[in-house]
């Protein structure tokens, strides 16, 4: 019997039905900056051009309550887990103190993103600061690599196993399980100036590009990891010179500028009262060192923009853009260590030659702070030693300028007060995201979401859109539950349902918040403050004398919390050292 149209047509529906393919599982890229502040960047307020950030916030999400831990490998170690950062191991920096909370390096109770991600078919690629494991700068020929990124998950890495370091020659710096130097690199050598922020963002390309041709039926996960802006203030001459004079005026008027923006961004509500101004301009006697570093900064923040933008062109030109999960986040606030400033140290002003033998260019760099540059410029720090493009300068940005980045908020890197545990968070996705919700904000800048959050749901958001299982067992070892929970519905415009508060503890600052309420102590010896949220999220009114009772149970939450954390009093746990130090 010969079949009719109709039944051909229906016969192809169901064949096409049953050979139908789900959608690709989504490509997944995690970008951290380094050291700034809440208002930085141009969709949080900031003066800074950062047009690509701009962008994919404009067509996608701002989290305008999302949380970091306070400090640079503590954040590292949380969000690469889904776990409160003592639980990975590594509750202060990189000592090994004794304590399982405090060893110093990522432990094997815990699994990485990208470890998580391997099963279900991802690949993992790393560009820039690893910092969650120490780094021996005299054990460089056979070094410990057991905890660098391939032997957590990681497929391809390029960076930095430390901290820090300068910008023209950074210490640690390593492709795959091997040290390299940025003359010795046979792949990576740039047409102009060799700068690390540049660098991480063309190996990121790299990756993106190179997994696009290799492995294009795979999903892959891309962990960026800058270090702009933390210190030193280096920078290239042509992104610098588009900031000269900027900041002459000093610091109120850039921080009232991000205050008016802010507001009419509304990301700053009328009714609270922005934390006091630190710095006075018109007591500065180095007024234009002052703005000059400054000025740096704000090159160095370009910079990195501009290597964003970079790296999305890479996805557009690989037909990627469209599946691919961006989240761009800090690993804390704005930083007001005083590093390179105060004493002379050095010439103030650049010798006329090199005064000490270059450096060979497989000579590798094993200071966070080198005594010279690569072609023997000697090493200048203190104040009046102007910032830049000088690889042998080593200078910070200063106090005033750090509470400036954190506007509107106070306190810094270090604290858990609102300007030490803010940070921007940037999602765009445009297969996932959602341009509505009842739980989103609309302002002509793009949708903002409220809902309070935090770097432990960043694993549980990647293994929840990757249709992926967190692993029960590490290498013999079980596994810690993740903390966090899903960003997924923020994504389709809900709220978040989260339940348990979110906590902080780092050098003994420490603070719960449960809904719209925070307690935080600055210091061991500090008292507790209570603050609501929604009416006064700058932290200006204490209110633990008016709600004693919240205050106690809240109060009762952290404590029961630190023992499951194993958080143990700041300094306590200085007495149980082992010999293993941490490289300054």
């Amino acid at each position: 019997m010969a079949l009719t149209k109709p039944l051909l047509t229906a016969v192809a529906l169901i064949l096409s039905a049953s050979t139908f393919t789900a959608p690709a599982k989504p490509n997944i890229i995690l970008i951290m900056s380094d050291d700034m502040g809440w208002s930085d960047i141009g969709c949080y307020g900031g003066e800074i051009a950062t047009p690509h950030l701009d962008a994919l916030a404009k067509d996608g999400i701002r989290f305008t309550q999302f949380y970091n831990t306070g400090r640079c490998c503590p954040t590292r170690a949380s969000l690469l887990t889904g776990l409160y950062p003592h639980q990975a191991g590594i509750g202060h920096m990189m000592g090994d103190y004794g304590l399982d909370g405090y060893r110093g390096d990522l432990n094997r109770e815990c699994v990485t993103i990208a470890e998580a991600l391997k099963p279900a078919g991802y690949r993992s690629y790393m560009a820039g600061k690893w910092h969650v494991t120490p780094y021996y700068g005299n054990n460089l020929d056979d070094p410990d690599t057991s905890n660098w990124p391939l032997q957590r998950g990681f497929d391809r890495f390029y960076g930095t196993i430390h901290g820090a370091g300068s910008f023209f020659d950074p210490n640690s710096l390593s492709r795959g399980n091997r040290y390299i130097t940025p003359e010795n690199d046979p792949e990576y050598q740039p047409k102009g100036t060799w700068y690390y922020t540049d660098a991480i963002s063309d190996n990121a390309v790299r990756y993106i590009k190179e997994h696009a041709e290799e492995h294009p039926n795979k999903p892959f996960f891309q962990y960026v990891a800058y270090t702009a802006a933390h210190w030193p203030m280096h920078a290239l001459p042509e992104d610098i010179a588009k900031y000269e004079g900027k900041y002459d005026g000093g610091y109120a008027p850039t921080r009232e500028a991000r205050l008016k923006k802010l507001k009419e961004m509304k990301l700053l509500p009328d009714h609270w009262e922005p934390a006091p101004m630190v710095g006075n301009w018109d007591d500065v006697e180095l007024k234009e060192w002052e703005a000059a570093c400054m000025e740096v900064y704000a090159a160095m923040v370009d910079n990195m923009d501009q290597g964003i933008g970079r790296i999305v062109q890479a996805l557009k030109d690989t037909k990627q853009l469209e599946n691919t999960l961006i989240l761009f986040l800090q690993d804390n606030g704005g930083c007001a260590e005083t590093f390179g400033r105060g004493k002379l140290v050095g010439p103030l002003e650049r010798p006329s030659n090199p005064t000490l033998p270059p450096l060979g260019k497989d000579t590798l760099q094993t200071e966070m702070i080198p005594v010279q540059s690569r072609d023997g410029y000697p090493l200048r720090r203190g104040d009046g030693v102007m910032p830049g493009w000088y690889p042998e300068v080593e200078i910070g940005y200063g106090k005033a300028w750090a509470n400036v980045s954190n506007t509107p908020f106070k306190e810094y890197k270090h604290w858990v007060h609102e300007g030490g545990v803010s940070t921007p968070l940037v999602a765009h996705w445009p297969a996932g995201i959602s341009g509505e919700g009842i739980a989103f904000r609309k302002t002509k800048e793009g949708n903002l979401h409220d809902s309070p959050s935090h770097l432990i749901d960043i694993m549980a958001t990647a293994l929840d859109i990757a249709d992926a299982e967190y692993p029960r067992e590490n290498q013999g070892n079980t596994t810690k539950p993740v903390e966090g929970i899903s960003l997924k519905p923020a994504f389709d415009g809900r709220t978040l349902a989260r339940i348990e508060p979110i906590y902080f503890e780092h050098e003994g600052n420490r603070a719960v918040r449960d809904g719209q309420w925070k307690l935080v102590a600055k210091g061991v010896r500090g008292s507790w403050e209570l603050y609501d949220m929604e009416a006064d999220r700058t932290e200006s009114k204490n209110l633990i004398g008016e709600r004693p009772e919240l205050a106690e149970k809240m109060i009762t939450q952290y404590d029961a919390w630190a023992e499951h954390a194993g958080v143990v009093p700041f300094g306590s746990w200085k007495k149980n050292q082992s010999g293993r130090e941490k490289k300054k």
